[in-house]
């Protein structure tokens, strides 16, 4: 009986004119890979922004309780004016808050670059230029 389950070894130049389809797939590959990487650090940015928007729009109320304060201050010696003052207060904490979520939010996306992707085309280059085997990378 022979064995049938052994794959069919490939030669020399079977295996060289595989090389051109490998790279090109390689490469395939890595672009794909760049594509997501960029696509969840977008993602994270917008979050980070929306969360700084949002903070700008507490910091508005903040302005306009503010306002408000100063108006009821003026107009009343008693406490109205004092009311305001302390929801304004509120208002800008919750502004602070969210300014600073936002920050972090924005900070773990930047710089835009797939690195992880640039990681692997560079150690794909030095496996291709013989310059260490993939399993030692």
């Amino acid at each position: 009986m022979t064995d049938t389950s052994r794959p069919e070894r490939k030669g020399l130049f079977a295996l060289i004119s595989d090389v051109p389809r490998l790279v090109t797939d390689l490469v395939k590959g890595e672009i794909e890979l760049a594509k997501l990487e960029l696509t969840a650090k977008a993602k994270k940015f917008g979050v980070g922004a929306g969360l700084i928007v949002a903070a700008l729009v507490v910091l508005l109320l903040f302005v306009t309780m503010l306002l408000t304060a100063a108006v009821l201050g003026l107009g009343e010696v008693m406490p109205p004016w004092l009311a305001a003052l302390l929801v304004a207060l509120v208002l800008l904490i919750v502004a602070a808050v969210l300014a600073f979520i936002g920050y972090k939010a924005v900070q773990k996306a930047l710089p835009p670059t797939p690195e992880r992707a640039m990681r692997n085309l560079q150690r794909d280059v030095n496996v291709i230029k013989g310059n260490g085997r993939r399993s030692e990378i």
